[in-house]
């Protein structure tokens, strides 16, 4: 298993025009990724994400800053030095990337021919690969024969083939509709699992981050805004920026707007209720308030699993006498996070 070291990085482009100067890409990053851990970078376009990702496997040089991996430091390597440790850095696109006039299987095998493999140890992983992958059937198919879920495939299949102790993975599943998505991730979370890889991947995506990754650096304007574990930036995101890509992947309040329009439909007051890690389940929420004579509705939200660990939060229309209401709410803000929306 291998770790990966970010160290005050910054990339600096020169500028367009005729004004001279730079423009900063990456603006002194720092991240440490575990061995054997699932690493997701998570921004907007021209955050820097992507720049990031080539500055780790020296596809781009830093401006400053040290970048390891494992205890080899990619940021002081001469491209002759590079060209071998990327053997140790697989790489997923994308776009797949695969070579259009050639089949599956010298596609995985591509690397290896690189690498300068025998033959035989070629045409030996090949096979391995593809079986893991679920591919066998298709070692003799060309690129355009194949459904988008299945190029990706082949791209973690190839990405795989010098047993590398690093992946990196460039918006994976963005090319992807939903349910083939979601085969390819859990594709990844076997290679982690069963290999021992550490992946990191970036993405715009932060139902992807829920679905694999430990832990999660939101970067913004090139530089990480926000770093942790996955399910503690989602429920208690830190910054403007991890709120707005946590609201697009979990039930939370609602915006502005459809509060008011929750206020117009519902004559009761409104809580909204967070369920984080069991702290606090569904029914001690309903008995506190039905113990008080309150009548209880939920109107927005819901609750889902970050991590492997519960979390989300439930709106509440709650409906009674007034004081007995208040009671109610007290009560219950003593046992979970609430707060009084109307």
């Amino acid at each position: 298993m291998t770790r990966v070291s970010i160290a005050q990085v910054s990339k600096e482009y020169p500028a367009r025009g005729r004004s001279g100067g730079t423009v900063t890409a990456v603006d002194e990053v720092s991240i440490e990724v575990a061995s054997g851990e699932i690493h997701a970078i998570i921004g907007y376009s021209g955050a820097g994400k992507s720049t990031l990702l080539r500055l780790i496997n020296g596809l781009e040089r830093v401006t400053s800053g040290r970048i390891l991996v494992g205890d080899q430091d990619i940021s002081a390597m001469r491209e002759r030095e590079l060209r071998r440790e990327r053997t140790g850095i697989g790489m997923i696109f994308q776009h797949f990337n695969l070579l259009r006039s050639r089949t599956v299987s010298q596609n995985v095998a591509y690397p290896l021919v690189v690498a300068g493999a025998p033959k035989a140890e070629r045409a030996r992983r090949v096979v391995e690969l593809l079986s893991f992958v679920g591919l066998a059937d298709k070692a003799s198919a060309y690129p355009e024969q194949l459904s988008g879920g299945q190029k990706q495939r082949v791209g973690i299949a190839r990405a795989l083939a010098t047993n590398p102790g690093v992946l990196l993975a460039d918006e994976a599943t963005s090319a992807l509709d939903p349910e083939t998505s979601q085969e390819v991730l859990a594709l990844l979370r076997r290679v982690n699992a069963e290999f021992g890889i550490t992946i990191i991947l970036i993405t715009h995506e932060m139902e992807v981050v829920r679905g694999i990754a430990h832990r999660v650096t939101v970067m913004d304007g090139g530089r990480a805004v926000e770093q942790g574990d996955v399910f503690d930036v989602f429920a208690r995101p830190q910054t403007d920026t991890a709120r707005r890509f946590v609201a697009t992947a979990l039930p939370t309040r609602p915006d502005p707007a459809h509060l008011l329009r929750l206020r117009e439909q519902h004559r009761g007051k409104l809580v909204a209720v967070t369920f984080a890690d069991g702290r606090v389940d569904q029914p001690i929420v309903f008995r506190t308030l039905a113990e008080r004579g309150i009548d209880v509705s939920i109107v927005h939200g819901g609750v889902t699993e970050v991590g492997g660990r519960s979390f989300g939060t439930l709106t509440l229309e709650l409906i009674g006498d007034e004081l007995q209401v208040e009671h109610g709410i007290a009560a219950l803000g003593q046992q979970a996070e609430l707060e009084v929306l109307a």
